[in-house]
């Protein structure tokens, strides 16, 4: 059987980086290819990069050609927050780049591709408590109408053509390795550099708005495990709701204020507010757990004794654990 030759579209994003790591350890350093429109200071040394703008369909079949690529991790998007400032911008990037990456799978009858979706691609009318695998959705950001057509377009390619098309509704993510991107959950990521830096922050959603999130170790083995999961096993093809836990700015503070009880948090709601107000509480992801055995390893205690620790070492400064 050919090796696999993996492309990573949208790879110095915050997603892209540490997924792409995980897949050198994996496969072999070159066996992956990170892309973007540029490079980061954040990729391996060694990673194997190509600039590249994935809504120019001839640059990514040169790519594609070049390194016999079999996988396609297609991460490139334009995000919520930063998406509505630029809505028609937002739709063309997000969409161009993504029919570009199903037809050289199609033309190029790759084995494997991965889209993500999100949370935002559910909207105001959806069921907000538990919101199932397969509920009302009426997205209304861009963002969030774009990741809904892509889940569409996925299935699509699956049916008329035979692609084996695989994707996640991912809630937010929180890392400590790479900054998030312009979306409306980017707060669950600022709030513990800010803490470890200031000790205090102002949060720009209230205090509580509950949001499902995730912890980048879970996202990066969850995506791996679905792309590696035996065929048979895949009966969703739009996206498989993913969920690991859910919390609202206070819960996050006080999770905070156990290793460091001085911390403070205000809160001053923005636009990114009615963002918020639009998706899930929580999901549920027995779907997911049932066809392929998800499991997520990360609650929020544990997420955050780590990134503490590790923004702390990441900044040169001391975390002091108190009673």
């Amino acid at each position: 059987m050919k090796k696999d030759s993996i492309l990573i579209t949208g790879a110095c994003g915050q997603l892209g980086t540490e997924l792409g790591i995980a897949l050198q350890n994996i496969h072999g350093n070159n066996a992956v290819i990170f892309s973007d429109i540029r490079r980061s200071d954040q990729l391996p040394p060694d990673a194997l990069f190509e600039n590249l703008d994935t809504t120019q369909s001839q640059d990514l079949a040169k790519i594609v050609e070049k390194y016999q690529i079999t996988q396609i991790y297609h991460l490139a998007a334009i995000l919520s927050a930063k998406g509505e400032q630029m809505p028609l911008s937002t739709w063309k990037i997000n969409m161009d780049s993504l029919l570009n990456v199903l037809e050289i799978g199609r033309e190029k009858k790759l084995n494997k591709i991965y889209f993500p979706s999100s949370i935002a691609a559910f909207g105001t009318n959806t069921p907000k408590e538990n919101t199932q695998q397969d509920t009302i959705m009426h997205p209304n950001t861009v963002y969030g109408i774009s990741k809904l057509t892509g889940e569409l377009w996925a299935q699509y390619y699956f049916q008329k053509y035979g692609l084996d098309v695989r994707s996640l509704r991912y809630p937010g993510l929180i890392s400590y390795k790479t900054l998030p991107g312009g979306g409306t959950t980017d707060y669950a990521v600022d709030i513990y550099f800010k803490a470890i830096q200031e000790n205090q922050y102002t949060c720009f959603l209230s205090e509580n708005t509950y949001l499902p999130m995730m912890y980048m170790p879970d996202a990066v083995r969850g995506t791996i495990e679905l792309m590696e999961a035996e065929y048979d096993k895949i009966q969703t093809r739009t996206a498989y709701n993913l969920g690991a836990m859910s919390f609202s700015p206070k819960e996050v503070a006080q999770a905070i204020q156990k290793l460091q009880p001085a911390f403070s948090i205000q809160y001053a709601p923005d636009h990114r507010q009615a963002i918020a107000d639009s998706w899930p509480r929580s999901l549920d992801d027995s779907r997911a757990r049932q066809e392929w055995q998800w499991q997520p390893q990360y609650d929020l205690n544990r997420m955050t004794e780590d990134m503490l620790k590790n923004i702390a070492l990441q900044l040169g400064k001391t975390l002091i654990k108190q009673s």
